[in-house]
């Protein structure tokens, strides 16, 4: 190997540990948000999103919002969902991607709009500590709203989460009438980094 080669070749593997690293950090601050719908991958998304609020304003049930410059200069203002307080109600036309001129949130190719399938957008689970049904008295108050059929069920009263029907639309958190709520919402970025 000629000194060239040698050059090109480290710095070639000095670039893709830099890229690894940084995409590792994105991931990693990724934990402490959920992006809307259909958010291509992080890093890409960072980069493609042009903070202009098109798809905040879009959102009929004002469930997007702004993420806090403390966060970082990297993601402030662009959207997040606030599924701690509000449910995504996966809305049939997806207003927030239709109104995303930049392809940071993207729909699927589908023969028509009723044919795309919810993306997992978090993962949702009841916690079984504080759910009423789970130490005595009835509720169920959670289930009629859940979107995704068989996602949220009652068994033996108690409600319980399908994880692989779950897209963690947090609807569920928002109907329950308990604070706090028994129903938990974390980013999928969460899952990953475990």
């Amino acid at each position: 190997m000629d000194r060239r080669e040698f050059f090109r070749r480290s710095f070639n593997k000095a670039t893709d540990t830099a890229i690894k690293h940084v995409d590792e950090r994105v991931k990693e601050k990724a934990q402490h948000w959920i992006r809307p719908p259909f958010a291509i991958n992080e890093i890409e998304f960072i980069l493609a999103c042009t903070r202009c609020n098109a798809c905040i304003e879009a959102c009929p049930h004002q469930t997007i919002f702004p993420l806090a410059a403390r966060l970082g200069a990297s993601v402030v203002n662009t959207p997040a969902l606030d599924l701690l307080n509000k449910g995504c109600h996966l809305c049939d036309d997806w207003p927030c991607v239709n109104a995303c001129e930049v392809n940071a949130l993207i729909l699927p190719e589908t023969e028509s709009s009723t044919d795309i399938t919810p993306p997992v957008i978090a993962l949702a689970s009841v916690d079984t500590a504080t759910c009423l049904p789970f130490s005595g008295p009835e509720c169920g108050a959670c289930v009629p709203l859940c979107p995704i059929e068989g996602a949220l069920k009652l068994v033996r009263e108690k409600p319980v989460i399908d994880s692989d029907k779950c897209v963690g639309c947090s609807l569920c958190r928002e109907a329950c009438i308990l604070e706090p709520k028994a129903i938990t919402i974390s980013s999928i970025a969460s899952q990953s980094a475990d």
